[in-house]
């Protein structure tokens, strides 16, 4: 029999799947609480840093003619402000997607490490081929951030590391199944199709892990989220933080897809027009592994500000 909390988490991603597109990564309110908890732990340790970025920020181009507007229109306080500008940092590279020309960078999202199981292969010296991945665009924005180009350049790189931070720990950003069902690799999950239960629509796995934990974008219910999570893993329950970074982190992620996203090959997809439907206790599971991510990320992305920014 199911838990009352495990039918609840199923009836919420019953709603995301009713609304099934390609996914993105972690969906927009969760990259915003990432940089929620960036906020809150640069508020903690390295105020200074915080006002720094914060500062940046409001040179990004679209802050006049966006951010501002919306943040009056939301009537926020100006306590509430520069934590607002973290959330809509980190989601800024996936609102432009399709919209902005200029800016828009689809391959920088991602990386496809090689999963082919059937083959006895999982390497992360081997990736499919995709143009410039994850881990060139994060050290090219880094390096950008701190070179003497001017400050809306370095906002908008900042928008950058805040978004490819999140994108690299959700494990499904960093992994490409290869086998007889995709040769060319399933997209970091989202040609496999699954279902959550047997009466819900059809989807992709990607889908669900891009939405697992957070569907209301609205400051109050990313802030909460953010401070739950720096709650259940504070920094000194995270070894993992001492693996530093980009590359690291994204190996970690591709061992989690591994283990715990396809769980050691045992995962079946299903066809184009029916999903597979997922092992009853695959949500309980997952979902404090996603949690723990979002976490991650966020301390990381604190820790990766205060070294390029801090005094």
């Amino acid at each position: 029999m199911f838990s009352r909390q495990l039918f609840v988490g199923l009836a919420l991603l019953l709603t995301l799947f009713a609304t099934n597109r390609l996914a993105y990564g972690w969906n927009k309110p969760t990259h915003m609480a990432i940089g929620a908890i960036a906020y809150h732990d640069l508020q903690t340790a390295s105020p200074q840093t915080a006002g720094r970025v914060a500062g940046l920020l409001k040179q990004h181009p679209y802050y006049q003619r966006q951010w501002l507007p919306l943040m009056d229109s939301l009537q926020l306080p100006a306590a509430q402000r520069d934590e607002y500008l973290f959330m809509l940092a980190a989601r800024w590279p996936d609102d432009i997607r399709g919209r902005d020309p200029y800016h828009d960078r689809p391959t920088w999202h991602f990386i496809n490490y090689v999963y082919a199981p059937k083959q006895g292969v999982a390497r992360t010296d081997t990736t499919l081929a995709t143009g410039e991945t994850i881990l060139q665009a994060y050290e090219q924005n880094r390096q950008l951030l701190t070179s003497p180009s001017p400050d809306s350049s370095k906002a908008v790189s900042l928008c950058w590391l805040f978004h490819l931070a999140g994108d690299v720990h959700m494990p499904l950003h960093t992994t490409a199944l290869v086998d007889p069902q995709f040769p060319q690799g399933d997209k970091g999950g989202n040609l496999f199709r699954i279902k959550v239960m047997m009466s819900s629509p059809t989807s992709n796995l990607h889908s669900f892990w891009d939405g697992m934990l957070l569907h209301t974008d609205t400051y109050a219910s990313v802030d909460s989220m953010a401070v739950g999570e720096q709650h259940e893993f504070a920094r000194n329950q995270l070894p993992q933080l001492g693996n530093s970074g980009i590359m690291a982190w994204s190996k970690e992620s591709f061992q989690l897809a591994q283990d715990n996203a396809y769980r050691s090959n045992t995962l079946q997809p299903g066809t184009s027009q029916e999903g597979s439907l997922l092992p009853p206790d695959y949500v309980a599971t997952v979902r404090p592994i996603a949690q723990r991510q979002v976490a991650l990320a966020g301390y990381r992305l604190a820790d990766e500000l205060v070294a390029d920014l801090g005094s």
